[in-house]
């Protein structure tokens, strides 16, 4: 098992930089696959990004791919978001998300992952 919380989640204008983590419990970090999750009012929870572990590929929701930089150190246990250029569309909880198994073919869906942290919102304003 593991337990995920994020932090650094706040309100920047648009264009700013923000930048919210993800600790993770336990010994046995490296064996996840890591993504990041976001969820506006009123719309889905959408996948942003994900870290396939052992390879190291990252994948990226394609809004974000030239704005949004994942990275995990696991000899902290912390995973990573930095976010560039935000826009207001940006705004929504963000959550970390960790997956156990082989999910190169499915990555960007909410069910293939199996332990949640509890948000951290992020805000952009216009």
């Amino acid at each position: 098992q593991v337990q995920l919380v994020e932090s650094g989640g706040g309100l920047v204008q648009t264009g700013g930089s923000l930048r919210v983590s993800c600790a993770a419990s336990g010994n046995t970090f490296s064996r996840y696959n890591l993504a990041w999750f976001r969820q506006a009012p009123g719309k889905e929870r959408e996948f942003v990004a994900v870290i396939i572990r052992g390879f190291g590929f990252k994948y990226y929701l394609n809004s974000v791919v030239d704005r949004f930089t994942l990275s995990r150190d696991n000899a902290k246990n912390t995973v990573d978001l930095q976010m560039h250029s935000l826009k207001p569309e940006d705004t929504a909880v963000y959550y970390c998300a960790a997956a156990d198994g082989d999910i190169r073919e499915t990555y960007d869906q909410r069910d293939s992952y199996d332990y949640w942290g509890q948000g951290t919102q992020v805000t952009v304003s216009s």
